[in-house]
């Protein structure tokens, strides 16, 4: 019997990347043949973001390339797009089922009584089912996914929560992920300690509002880490995007006091201007958030602070501009993403008054992110001369010649020059001042 063959496709953050893996292992382990997002597949899936308009419109670009790349297929479409259009979604001629939030863990149940019904109907069955888009609103339930390997070798993404409770002004994420709910604590170990079985090195635990993971269970973050700090084989533990609010001296105290842990710390900012972060619905002051970032090099010595910064908030002014960059001036971050903003339909902000012209936006955008290309190299060239543990994920070419890319700890990439059997390995690295297509290069030591 010939196997059918499914094509995912992945839209948005890292949770959704993780759902994405999840899903691909459940339809391989039901006989599914996983083939490239390309012509020919028997089912495609599209794994949908809806952070910002602009992600809606991919998200429909994508369910309608599917349905022109095989007109006969099935086309899904999944999560976060599906919860914040129901409607439009189920009106659309290029989609034949839809899949909500904290339903992907039946995908396969719900492709058999698909399967079911169109051979029973004959033909693709009328209109769309409906009972797999939940009012995600008014859930407790934690949906229950696992994978046991990443499309990475090296690294492997955990989801360990989602939802989210803080409803920022300009984020629709609280009405397409519901409230915050947390894996148990049991399951996340037990997947840790599979995918250190399989050769992981590293894990990063992710969710869609990190910080609050146990909330909802009487854990917490910083209990789930000193649990993973035990499994065995896991060399080192990385956290995603963290709110500032969860660095306590407790917090920091315990995790420096953990060798697994990476000194590469996200603090979620969007703006350094007290007046805008009001306005956005973020719940801390600038003099907070850089007492939080103190606390850390006060901790770590070093550590990689990264951010997010939006521009062009409604409202924001030059002079709440010019705030904003002296402040990160001021924090000197490894990386900032920078963001322009972008209307939200559903959200606070966008109906504010004062909404920013784009070319403003852009502009704002420009001087940020030359200051923070500055501030990355500066922080990268802190590192010169020394001698750094860095995991080699992949042989790569840089400017005509072959190297080993991986990172710090801190998640600096470094470049070295190819011998055998390097790969998913930790090795000592001495860094030079030498950079290729603009990463660092250094001399693995004996």
């Amino acid at each position: 019997m010939t196997k059918k063959k499914a094509a995912l496709h992945n839209l948005g953050c890292k949770v959704n990347a993780y759902e994405t893996e999840a899903m691909q292992q459940m339809l391989e382990e039901n006989g599914y043949e996983i083939v490239p997002f390309a012509p020919g597949a028997d089912l495609y899936i599209i794994n949908t973001c809806s952070v910002t308009n602009i992600a809606d419109r991919k998200s429909r670009q994508m369910l309608h390339k599917a349905r022109k790349m095989n007109p006969e297929a099935v086309v899904v479409a999944a999560g976060c797009y599906v919860q914040a259009a129901k409607e439009e979604v189920e009106k659309d001629p290029a989609i034949d089922l839809v899949i909500g939030n904290n339903k992907k863990k039946d995908l396969i149940a719900i492709l058999e009584e698909f399967e079911n019904r169109r051979r029973n109907s004959g033909n693709a069955p009328e209109g769309k089912e409906t009972d797999w888009v939940i009012d995600i609103n008014h859930t407790k339930e934690y949906e229950e996914l696992a994978i046991s390997r990443t499309a990475e070798h090296t690294r492997a993404y955990i989801k360990v929560q989602d939802g989210c409770n803080q409803f920022c002004s300009y984020c629709i994420i609280p009405y397409t992920r519901g409230r915050v709910r947390s894996r148990k604590l049991a399951d996340v170990c037990a997947e840790v300690e599979t995918l250190a079985k399989a050769g992981f090195q590293e894990v990063v635990l992710t969710g869609i509002h990190l910080s609050s993971y146990g909330v909802d269970t009487g854990s917490s973050l910083l209990e789930l880490i000193c649990r993973i700090h035990e499994i065995e084989g896991i060399k080192r533990i990385r956290l995603g995007s963290l709110e500032p609010r969860i660095i306590t001296e407790e917090f920091v105290g315990t995790l420096s006091k953990m060798e697994k842990i990476c000194p590469h710390f996200h603090l979620s900012l969007q703006s350094g201007c007290d007046a805008t972060l009001k306005r956005m619905n973020r719940r801390y002051t600038a003099g907070e958030y850089f007492e939080k970032c103190e606390m850390l090099r006060e901790a770590f010595g070093r550590p990689a602070l990264t951010t997010d910064v939006i521009v062009g908030f409604p409202g924001e002014t030059e002079e709440e501009f010019r705030v904003t960059r002296e402040f990160l001036e001021k924090v000197a971050f490894y990386e900032t993403h920078v963001f322009k903003y972008s209307r939200r339909k559903g959200t606070r902000a966008a109906v504010m008054e004062g909404q920013v012209p784009e070319q403003v936006k852009a502009e704002r955008s420009e001087v940020l992110l030359e200051l923070c290309e500055r501030n990355k190299r500066g922080f990268e060239e802190k590192f010169v001369g020394s001698v750094q543990g860095v995991l080699l994920e992949e042989e790569q070419m840089l400017e005509g010649e072959r190297f080993w890319t991986g990172y710090t700890k801190e998640y600096v990439r470094v470049a070295v020059p190819v011998k055998e059997g390097m790969e998913n390995r930790i090795w000592k690295v001495r860094i030079s001042g030498e950079r290729r297509e603009g990463i660092l290069v250094g001399e693995v030591l004996a």
